[in-house]
Formats: structure tokens, C-alpha cells, sequence
């Protein structure tokens, strides 16, 4: 590679960046804000609705149900209207529902919100990674996807404290804090939905904020990655969808995610809980503070863990390492009953299971052919969002039997060995190319 072309590729890399990740990142900040806002809203809602811990899990673990039996439709939808208009339909759709949840009176309204909140959001995050996939190469998708993944960090440290001081200090027309909570972290969705129609752009060649020469090679780039993955593309076009959902490595790979998110989101909705219940003298706002601690340690090591992915070309150890380094501090964090030491262990747990995240979602792109990628990642991220039932309801239900959340977190450090172990099962393909490493097989 000659310095002229060296140059055309860091400046073109740089402005694609520039000009997508952030905004994604507002986007993906927002989504998981609607989603996860309800484990702050539970330090009152619980005892105003008479919800218990079981009934909490499953008001929270609801979401993905819906999530999951309209992620493959969305994606495929996606494809036929295009990033831009079907993101844009997800988040204003979504932001309506969310701001609802602020009025609901009993446990049934609240599943019956919860489920259609996952059935609007149901494709996003897909959306997204494929979108990426049109805009980065392969060398590049793990650390873009830790930077626009970090988003979800990011969404905690700013709504713990955001959403814990609203219920503790507006109270308007009557209505409780926690209710507000909902109505005014809910209503970006729309505006930025509307935003997102005239900012995002759906292809590379469609870019008129790209020069002609980057365009050019941009594309070329692109097309070239594309044709290397490819060996009959016509019949892979015809058939993509269809093999997808019969390609054992994009189950695998499911089942993989599925216990993950069991075990990485049971922690991230009863984290407000969790820290409430290492003292009896903390206000809402001030668990809002503690709980950011954990998710800024996770997201500056995703970061770094994700580029030293990226550096090394490898991402199956990548993604399993971190996993029993969760596991192992979460089952220190149920064992101690010091709350700073607790702290310290479930911040170093977290982060053990964002680290992950950025490794593991250029998996897909790497097994799984273009024509097969929009399907397949839909797939393992619907699947393994199931998850994200099984993990609360397990620790709401633990937590009503033994009346602490420590047995909770044994069973979530349990879900993160087994997808450690799951990870350490799937082998690499002989190869002569030159990216050797990266090749993965069941």
C-alpha cells in the first residue's frame, strides 16, 4: 500500500466514523435508557403497583419476548424499506410506547407495555450492526461495534443518576417521580427518530458527504470483502434468508448470546436493588451515583479489550476470557457481605461482560456469508435476547425464596460459565489466507 493510498484510507475510515458511530451511539444510549430505566423506577414502583420481586422479573423480562418474536421480521423489513426509514420508524414507535409505561396502574398493564415496547424496539440493534456492515470492513467491525456498544454503559452512567434524581425531585401535576421518569426519558426517542430520517444515510454510494475518491474506494473495499466471502452469490442472494436459519453456526452462536444476556442483564436490572440493599441509608439519587461506577470501568475496557481484538485478529478468546472473569467476581460479589468490596467485584464483572460484547458481534460477520449476515444476526440476537427473560424472572424468583439477591448472582455467574465453556467448544478452521485467525467453525 502506497502513501497516497495509505492516507485515502485513513481519512476515509476517519470521516465514516465521524459521521456515523456518534450518532448511533446517542441512538443506542437512548434505547437501552427506554429499556432499563424500569430497574430505577422498581426503588418505587414496586411498592406503589404491589409488584414482588417475581412479578418484577417478569415485567422487565416481558420485553424480550416481544423483542424476540419480531426481531427476524423487523430485519428483513429493514432490508426491503432501508436503515433509514425503518430506524426511524423503530424509534418513534418505541419512544411513544415508553412514555405509556409512565401510566401504568397494576401489574397487568405494565406486561401488556413492556411486551409491545420489545415488539417496537424488536430489529434495532441488528439494524444497527448490519448497518455497519455496509460502512466497515471486517479488520475494523469489532472496535466500531465496542464504540457504538459502549453507548449501553453509557446509557447507565448518565440515566442512573438522570433517572433516580427525576423520581426524587419531580413531582408535577400530582404524579409520583417515577412516573415521570418514564414520560420524559421516552419522548427523545421520537424527536431523534425524526432526526434520524434526514441524517442517516443507507449506503456508501448514496453518500454525498463523502468525496468521489472516497466513495470510490470506499466501495471497492467494500465490494472486494464481499466478493471473498462469496463463491456461488446468486443463489447465496436467493437463498440467504432460508440458510440462515438452517446454518448451525448461527445457533450456536445463539445459544451462546442466549445465555450470555441471561447473565449480563439479570445484574444490569436489579443493579438499583443490589445497591440498595448494601445500606439502609442511601436515597434514589445517590444509588443513581454509585450504580455509574461499574459501567464507566466497563466501557473504557471494552474499548481497550475490543482494539486489542481488533490489533490481533482474534475473537474467539477475546470473547471467552472475559466471560469467567464475570463469572469468578460475581460469585466474590454474592459471598461478601462488605458493600465496598462487593462494589469492587461487581464493577470488575461488569466490565468482564461488556468486554465481550465487541469481539463476539464480529463473530457473525466473520462465519456467516453477506446474504446470510442480515438474517443470521438477527436470529442470534432474537434467540439470545430470550435471555434477557430468564435471567431477571431467575433472580426475582431466588430473590422471593431466600430473601437476598445472592443466590441470584450465583445463577447469573452459572450462565456466564456455561457461555465461557460454549466459546471455548467452537474451534478454527484451517486456512491459508491471511486471516487465518479469524476463522471460526462449530
Amino acid at each position: 500500500m502506497n502513501n497516497a493510498t495509505a492516507t485515502l484510507e485513513k481519512r476515509t475510515v476517519r470521516k465514516v466514523t465521524r459521521r456515523i458511530v456518534p450518532f448511533l451511539f446517542v441512538l443506542y444510549i437512548i434505547s437501552y435508557l427506554d429499556r432499563a430505566n424500569i430497574g430505577y423506577a422498581a426503588l418505587e414502583m414496586n411498592e406503589a403497583l404491589g409488584l414482588t420481586s417475581q412479578v418484577f422479573g417478569i415485567a422487565t423480562g416481558i420485553f424480550f419476548i416481544g423483542y424476540f418474536l419480531f426481531e427476524v421480521p423487523s430485519n428483513i423489513l429493514m432490508q426491503r424499506f432501508g436503515a433509514r426509514v425503518w430506524i426511524t420508524r423503530i424509534l418513534v414507535t418505541w419512544g411513544i410506547i415508553s412514555v405509556s409505561t409512565g401510566f401504568a396502574q397494576n401489574a397487568m398493564q405494565l406486561y401488556i407495555i413492556r411486551f409491545l415496547l420489545g415488539v417496537a424496539e424488536a430489529g434495532f440493534f441488528p439494524a444497527v450492526i448490519l448497518y455497519i456492515t455496509y460502512w466497515f470492513r471486517t479488520k475494523e467491525q469489532a472496535s466500531t461495534i465496542a464504540m457504538f456498544m459502549t453507548a449501553i454503559a453509557a446509557s447507565y452512567i448518565i440515566g442512573a443518576p438522570f433517572s433516580t434524581w427525576i423520581m426524587d425531585n419531580i413531582n408535577w401535576m400530582g404524579m409520583p417521580g417515577w412516573r415521570w421518569m418514564f414520560v420524559l426519558e421516552g419522548m427523545p426517542a421520537v424527536i431523534l427518530g425524526i432526526v434520524t430520517f434526514f441524517y442517516l444515510t443507507d449506503r456508501p454510494e448514496d453518500a454525498k458527504w463523502l468525496t468521489k475518491e472516497e466513495k470510490s474506494w470506499l466501495l471497492a473495499e467494500l465490494k472486494k470483502e464481499r466478493e471473498a466471502k462469496e463463491q456461488t452469490k446468486e443463489n447465496q442472494k436467493r437463498h440467504g434468508h432460508k440458510e440462515a436459519l438452517t446454518d448451525s453456526k448461527v445457533w450456536y452462536l445463539a445459544l451462546i448470546y442466549f445465555v450470555y444476556i441471561a447473565g449480563t442483564l439479570g445484574v444490569g436490572y436489579w443493579m438499583p436493588q443490589i445497591i440498595k440493599g448494601l445500606s439502609t441509608y442511601l436515597t434514589n439519587t445517590q444509588i443513581g451515583l454509585i450504580a455509574t461506577i461499574p459501567y464507566i470501568a466497563a466501557s473504557i475496557a471494552m474499548n481497550y479489550w475490543s482494539r486489542r481484538s481488533d490489533r490481533m485478529e482474534e475473537r474467539r478468546m477475546h470473547s471467552a476470557l472475559p466471560l469467567v472473569v464475570a463469572a469468578i467476581t460475581l460469585i466474590g460479589a454474592g459471598m461478601t457481605a462488605q458493600p465496598f468490596l462487593a462494589m469492587f467485584l461487581i464493577t470488575v464483572s461488569l466490565a468482564g461482560m461488556y468486554c465481550f460484547k465487541g469481539p463476539f458481534w464480529a463473530l457473525p460477520t466473520m462465519m456467516l456469508t453477506p446474504a446470510k449476515a442480515a438474517v443470521g444476526i438477527a436470529v442470534i440476537n432474537s434467540i439470545g435476547n430470550l435471555g434477557g427473560f430468564v435471567g431477571p424472572y431467575a433472580v426475582g424468583i431466588l430473590k422471593d425464596t431466600t430473601g437476598s439477591t445472592s443466590a441470584g448472582l450465583y445463577f447469573l455467574s452459572a450462565m456466564l460459565l456455561i457461555a465461557f465453556v460454549m466459546l471455548l467448544f467452537m474451534r478454527k478452521e484451517k486456512n491459508n489466507s491471511s486471516e487465518e485467525s479469524n476463522k471460526i467453525a462449530i
